[in-house]
């Protein structure tokens, strides 16, 4: 049996972006790397939770009487302490935008730990005000009403071309966004914890003067 994640926050504070992708790849995941599209609102933001998704989908027109905002806030009513909202609306787009700051308060009032998606947001200034983070595929004044609506939630969904399922652990930063599959996520965080020492030695040494290559040679990591 697999030892457990460690809690989120020291997984926040002790890692980054680069090095969970170097362990990834070292463990044959090369393409768990969102997109450079999917930038932070705020690059000095961390994005760290699991994952609980929704799937979007176009439409051309919203049917009388009916909530074409009904499972979307499912999902957010129902999101949970350090879980991240994943919204897949098969970005780049110019039409989807499912992310706002009324759902940025309702997601923070509940604890989530942030929102990633390939679609667009808005209401940038209240939700940086707001210090939650948010990574997104770009910012329009768009509302999703009569142009899209969510079609499922808590299912696979590729978000960038990358494949992420409920319980995957989301990480951003400054440097982008990784998916790291919940079946790897406890290794993969080991290994990234370790490869940080290593990187720490390695950084120390070069401050010394050492050569990049003698250090290299004694510590692996570049």
């Amino acid at each position: 049996m697999s030892d457990p994640l460690p809690a989120l926050a020291e997984v926040a504070a002790r890692l980054y972006t680069a090095v969970l992708s170097d362990v990834l790849d070292e463990l044959g995941l090369m393409h768990q790397a969102l997109p450079p599209f999917v930038r932070p609102l705020d690059e000095a933001s961390v994005l760290c939770g699991f994952a609980r998704t929704g799937l979007y989908r176009k439409v051309y027109h919203v049917e009388p009487g009916t909530n074409p905002y009904a499972l979307e806030m499912d999902l957010i009513d129902s999101l949970k302490p350090g879980e991240v909202a994943v919204l897949a609306c098969d970005g780049p787009t110019d039409r989807i935008a499912p992310w706002g700051e009324l759902l940025t308060t309702a997601a923070r009032v509940r604890g989530a730990a942030g929102c990633l998606t390939d679609g667009l947001v808005r209401d940038v200034r209240l939700i940086r005000e707001a210090r939650f983070p948010v990574f997104a595929g770009g910012i329009a004044p768009l509302d999703t009403r009569g142009r899209a609506e969510m079609a499922a939630m808590d299912v696979p969904v590729a978000i960038g071309g990358v494949r992420a399922e409920p319980g995957d652990l989301v990480f951003g930063d400054v440097d982008g966004c990784v998916i790291v599959p919940k079946a790897v996520a406890p290794s993969a965080v080991a290994r990234a914890f370790e490869k940080v020492a290593a990187e720490d030695r390695t950084r120390a040494a070069l401050l010394a003067g050492e050569s990049l290559r003698h250090v290299f040679e004694r510590y692996g990591v570049l």
